[in-house]
Order: structure tokens, then sequence, then C-alpha cells
């Protein structure tokens, strides 16, 4: 089966750029234009608006998309059903988490995969964690590594695999911060030390309860998009910040920052794996996803 034509239509719908999404499917733009319209004239209606600047699904291509998530995962389960009776599984798993999270999970949990499915191609795509579960929600990625969110949205498995402290971290070389950063830090040092905090996400809503709960607001320096930018802010002397330990036992500028010890102390994240629960239906998924045990 052509399952091509459903699969650049789902990918458009997530990104809603034909750039973005020719480039996430390594055609040309022209083509995916092309691909597009032949699914158009198949469907008989428009599926998208689109002028020069935006893209905008149709109310008929948000039906379209439920019906495209769906037939995808019901051919993958049946394609992989039939494999299994043949007691080797092929095919691929499509795997979404951070850089950091690649080589400090996904390494031991490939490589095990590995010698079990050698028949099991994985595409693996790396970005900020923050669209982990979007991306599963979506249907774009099969499985992702992110910190659990609590509450954790209806239809979403997750499987734990390790637990990260969220730490407040300072320059080594504290220079004009050093008399703020005194221990234990007071709440009128805490008004004027510059953070460096996430834009968004699980780290930015408990470090903004942690400041709601002592009753202080924070002065933001910089927000910033990745982990790994905050450690490198911090370590030039900008600010405080916020990062999981993973993050900074990773990172090679750790040397030039260190841990405050802050209390209380932020909620650690919860890292594990998400997938869509029908999803693991699928035998592909499900192998993936039982060679953790837990």
């Amino acid at each position: 089966m052509d399952t091509r034509l459903l699969k650049l239509f789902l990918s458009l719908t997530d990104t809603l750029h034909f750039g973005r999404a020719s480039e996430l499917n390594h055609i040309s733009p022209s083509a995916l234009s092309r691909s597009i319209k032949q699914l158009e004239d198949e469907v008989g209606v428009a599926l998208f608006e689109r002028n020069n600047r935006t893209v905008i699904l149709t109310h008929e291509g948000e039906l379209f998309r439920e019906y495209a998530r769906e037939a995808l995962l019901q051919w993958d389960v049946i394609r992989d059903s039939l494999m299994e009776e043949a007691e080797e599984l092929h095919g691929e798993i499509s795997v979404y988490c951070s850089v950091t999270a690649s080589y400090s999970f996904l390494y031991d949990i490939l490589s095990q995969f590995r010698l079990n499915h050698p028949g099991v191609e994985i595409k693996l795509h790396t970005g900020d964690p923050e669209h982990a579960i979007g991306h599963i929600l979506s249907g774009t990625e099969d499985i992702t590594i992110a910190a659990r969110p609590a509450p954790l949205p209806t239809g979403v498995a997750f499987k734990p695999i390790a637990i990260s402290p969220l730490l407040f971290i300072a320059p080594a070389e504290q220079g004009a911060l050093e008399p703020l950063l005194q221990t234990p830090i007071s709440d009128e040092s805490w008004a004027q030390i510059p953070m460096i905090l996430p834009e968004s996400g699980i780290g930015r809503q408990r470090v903004d309860e942690w400041f709601e709960q002592m009753h202080q607001k924070p002065t933001i320096y910089a927000q910033v998009a990745g982990n790994e930018a905050i450690v490198s802010m911090v370590s030039l002397g900008f600010g405080v910040g916020v990062v999981p330990r993973i993050v900074l036992d990773n990172s090679p500028l750790a040397d030039r920052v260190q841990i405050l010890d802050v209390q209380p102390e932020l909620e650690a994240y919860d890292v594990g794996l998400f997938a869509l629960e029908k999803k693991l239906k699928s035998p592909l998924i499900r192998a993936f996803w039982e060679q953790l045990k837990g």
C-alpha cells in the first residue's frame, strides 16, 4: 500500500509550512505541493487554504486529518501483526527526543532493540522536548522521550526511565552576582537576581510555581528555548538559570557553572517514553515499548 500521500498530508498539517514539511520529508516544496494537489483531487475538496504567507487547514482538511491518522495507525497495526505472524518484525519507528536524551538514554535502548529486531529501522528526530507530547498527539512521531507533565493528556501512555532533579545554577565565577548569592539567598536578593528561564514548558511552569510559593516575582534577564542554551548563558555570567541535572551532567560547560543550594527544591523531572495508547496495539511499537522493563 502507498501511504506516502497521507504521511505528506499529516506532515503539512503539523507544520502548516510547505518549506518545513518538504524539508522533513526530503522532497522539494514544489513536489510537496503537487502531492497535496493530487490528494485534494482524489478526495474532491480543498484540504488547505494557502497563499504566499499562510497555510490553513480547511474544515474538510480537519476532518480528513482524523481519517488520515486513523488510517495510518490501522495500517501499521495490521502490517506489524502480519510480520509478527512471520516471527520477525520489519518496518520503521519514528522517535523524537532532545539531543541530551538521545545520548543519555536512547543509546542503551536502541543497542538492545537493534540486537532483538535487526529488521526494524529507527528514524530519530531531535529537538526541544517541550514539543514531544505534541508530536505524539499529532501522530507525527511514534515514540518520544521527555519529562512527564501533570496531568498526562488523555490517550497518552508513559513509561518512566529516570528521575532528574531540576537545579538552580549560577556561573562558577560569580563576579557582580556574588553578593546576591550568599546562602541562604534572601528575599531581597531574589528580587534582584537576573534569571535565565525557559520560554515555556514544564521547567518554566515549575519555576513560576516556585517563585509564587516564595511570594516573589523573578527578574527575568532572558527567556531561552532549550536547556543547553541556558547553561551556556549562565556560564557566561549573565545570571542564574534552572536546568535538569541530566542536561548539566552532559554539558561541556558543566565546570563553568555551580549548583546553588536552594530550598525548597524544585520538583524533579520524571523522564520517560511517551506513545499513544492505541499505537501500543502495534507489535512494532509494543516491542520497542517493552524493551524497557517497568
